[in-house]
Formats: structure tokens, C-alpha cells, sequence
């Protein structure tokens, strides 16, 4: 059974980077894909990021790029989202998913398989 679980949310300020963690228990999906959404306070849920477990390939939406890194160990099945260059926008419960498939071209309107609880990150002007 897949458990997956985020920390690493906090405060920060603009311009100021945080690193999220994420650990996909039991994850052993060769060809699946562990993506990182977020949900802004009234907003619709984002998907911001997405990593081919096999693979490593990595994909992001326009609003991340060039900001945020993804990256995983696969041996203790954890995934990273290194975030730089904060914004205010930025402030959101950040989700890390797991699912069975690759990330494809569709993955951030895809319902993943595995959620973690969220955590949260403020950041201030």
C-alpha cells in the first residue's frame, strides 16, 4: 500500500526560498510519476510540478518555472521541491500525489492515485 506524506511547509518571505519533502511509502510503480499540486484559498488546485519515477524527467507548470526544482531519491522513496525566488502568489497548501502512470502531457488535470494531508506555506511581502 502506497503512503504518502509532505513536510517542509513554513513562512518565508518574498525572494526567500523553502524545501519541501516528500515520502511515497511502498511506492514501486516503475512507470508511474509523483507530482506536486497546490490550493490557494479560494483558487482551483494546481499542478505545479511532476517527476517520472523511472525516468526522472520532470515537468512544470508556467507560474513554477525556473523557480522550483523537483527531484527524487528513488531508494528512500522521497521527492524534493526546492522553491526559489518566492512570491506572494506562492502562499498555498502544497500536496504531494503519486500515481501509477507517467506524467504525460495531461498530468496536471489528472486525479493521481496517492494524496498526502498538504502543508502549508505563508510567504510575506
Amino acid at each position: 500500500q502506497v503512503q504518502v506524506s509532505e513536510s517542509g511547509g513554513g513562512l518565508a518571505q518574498a525572494g526567500g526560498s523553502l524545501r519541501l519533502h516528500c515520502t511515497a511509502s511502498g511506492f514501486t510503480y516503475r512507470g508511474g510519476s509523483i507530482a506536486w499540486f497546490r490550493q490557494a484559498p479560494g483558487q482551483e488546485r494546481e499542478g505545479i510540478s511532476c517527476i517520472s519515477w523511472a525516468t526522472g524527467a520532470t515537468s512544470y507548470s508556467d507560474s513554477v518555472k525556473g523557480r522550483f526544482t523537483t527531484s527524487r531519491e528513488k531508494e528512500m522513496f522521497r521527492i524534493y521541491l526546492q522553491m526559489t525566488e518566492l512570491e506572494v502568489d506562492d502562499t498555498a497548501i502544497y500536496y504531494c500525489a503519486a500515481d501509477r502512470l507517467t506524467c504525460g502531457s495531461r498530468w496536471q488535470k489528472r486525479q493521481f492515485d496517492w494524496w498526502g494531508q498538504g502543508t502549508q506555506v505563508g510567504v510575506s511581502s
